[in-house]
């Protein structure tokens, strides 16, 4: 009787671990907001193909307006996979710390996993510095971005003993919608100052080694050389490769490892997903943004 029970207990664990398997019958990759959506389909699509041969399902890339709705998409199951920022991740956290799993992070050349936030200007506006840019337009780039606002909504006042309300010291804050649309309102003169993300490595006429101002550089939308760096933050954790926690552990095990090598097999590629040159992903836990986590429940309170 014992031998039956164990018997039946196991084909009940076979099915059910079967069905599981069966669920997963296509995988979505949510890429956050930071250029327009065209290049960060095509930033992605080599991931996206990889991906889809390795786990012989469909694979689609999905390209919300906005970082809230990347975290949505997590949140309520319809994204499988995305490369947060930090605070985007705290948010996905602090919303439901069950939704996701903390797996890889860019690093940077030097081995390090963290990047800065930057304050620049256009060079022939004569602003040199946050003191330039006093009674003048201010852009943040997206709510839920960590370098395009949560951590210089908190630095750049402890640097000017002011608040980031439009009209105590900048003249107006706006907000623009991403880094890639800071860069081009800078540029363009639609705002007079703004912050976007870079690992602060490497040259300023390149757009330094990785970030928003690289792939910007690379894209052909600014010369360097016209734009003057007026502020950098402390040193920000990169944010995390995330994976929906539900997904089968088989599923979420092959992904990983194919991001874990993707800058060996596939340089091109992993410059491309990585904006700019990295020395590729590497593991990394939840405790590492326990600090961003908690900054962001301060804001919000």
């Amino acid at each position: 009787m014992l031998k039956k029970l164990l018997l039946a207990a196991t084909a009940v664990a076979t099915l059910s671990f079967g069905a599981s398997a069966q669920e997963i019958t296509e995988f979505r990759i949510g890429v956050l907001g930071g250029e327009n959506a065209q290049d960060r389909l095509a930033s992605n699509e080599c991931v996206r193909a990889y991906v889809q041969d390795l786990l012989g399902v469909e694979t689609k890339i999905f390209t919300p307006a906005d970082y809230d709705g990347v975290i949505q998409g997590l949140l309520g199951g319809s994204i499988d996979m995305a490369w947060l920022g930090a605070s985007a991740y705290a948010k996905t956290y602090l919303t439901d710390p069950e939704a996701v799993d903390v797996v890889l992070v860019k690093t940077n050349l030097d081995g390090s996993f963290s990047y800065h936030s930057i304050g620049f200007a256009r060079k022939d506006s004569g602003i040199a510095s946050l003191e330039g840019l006093k009674g003048k337009k201010f852009g943040f780039g997206d709510p839920n971005s960590t370098s395009g606002y949560l951590i210089p909504s908190i630095e750049i006042p402890q640097a000017t003993g002011a608040t980031m309300e439009s009209g105590d010291y900048f003249g107006e804050v706006v907000f623009t919608g991403g880094h890639e649309q800071t860069i081009v309102a800078v540029k363009n003169g639609d705002v007079d100052g703004g912050v976007t993300w870079a690992d602060g490595q490497g040259e300023w006429v390149d757009g330094y080694n990785s970030g928003a101002l690289r792939k910007a550089v690379d894209a052909g939308l600014v010369d360097m050389n016209d734009l003057v760096e007026i502020w950098k933050s402390k040193p920000i954790p990169e944010g995390p490769i995330v994976l929906r926690r539900s997904l089968p552990d088989d599923v979420k095990a092959k992904v990983t490892k194919l991001i874990n090598e993707l800058h060996g097999n596939d340089p091109e590629c992993a410059y491309n997903m990585a904006a700019g040159e990295t020395a590729g992903f590497a593991p990394i836990s939840h405790d590492a943004y326990e600090t961003i986590i908690a900054v962001r429940k301060a804001k919000s309170n």
